[in-house]
């Protein structure tokens, strides 16, 4: 029996990874992923677990080594979008990338900036980042588009004179401070580790 859900999660990643998992504690591995359609199918239950990783900060080629090293060591990968744009010709720029990947086209990168990735549950947790540098590295990109939109709000607000720029670059930075607050207890907690 296959099933079809449509959702839109955008940037929570931790509910949809949530999400992922109770379908695939009830019985439903993910087989297919669209703008909006996730299909599943039937399996048995808790057989699978899933784990989101954000790769909108790398270029086509390093999303697809990423995507191809994780392949690898055998895990079943699904990219997804964080936004909804159904037009045809889109580009996007992204400062916060790494070189290769600041600008995503729909030929590159563009609506491909999440991994879902799918492994066999065996009792281990099931982390992609394992050390605290590792980790804190991956809380830098996600917290750096946060900071480069917060920052283009401000400028633009003061520039503009407009409140609700600058409302917007107030509600950017608030994600911004709890990445930050992340970064700095993995941080400390590498050092007192050593």
């Amino acid at each position: 029996m296959s099933k079809r859900c449509y959702r839109f999660f955008g940037g929570l990643l931790r509910t949809q990874t949530n999400w992922l998992n109770k379908m695939a504690s009830e019985g439903f591995r993910l087989v297919r992923t669209g703008k909006l359609l996730y299909e599943f199918e039937s399996c048995e239950p808790n057989k699978y677990e899933y784990c989101l990783e954000f790769i909108g900060e790398k270029s086509q080629q390093g999303a697809e080594e990423y995507k191809k090293f994780l392949e690898d060591i055998g895990y079943h990968v699904f990219y997804k979008n964080i936004n909804l744009n159904y037009s045809i010709g889109k580009v996007r720029v992204r400062p916060w990338a790494e070189k290769g990947g600041r600008i995503a086209t729909n030929s590159t990168t563009f609506n491909k900036e999440l991994l879902i990735v799918e492994k066999v549950k065996d009792g281990k947790p099931f982390e992609l980042h394992t050390t605290n540098e590792d980790r804190a590295q991956y809380i830098k990109q996600l917290r750096n588009p946060w900071l480069s939109f917060g920052l283009i709000f401000l400028v633009c607000g003061f520039l503009m004179k407009s409140i609700i720029l600058a409302i917007l670059a107030v509600a950017s930075l608030i994600p911004v401070i709890l990445y930050q607050v992340e970064i700095s207890k993995l941080e400390k907690d590498a050092i007192t580790r050593e």
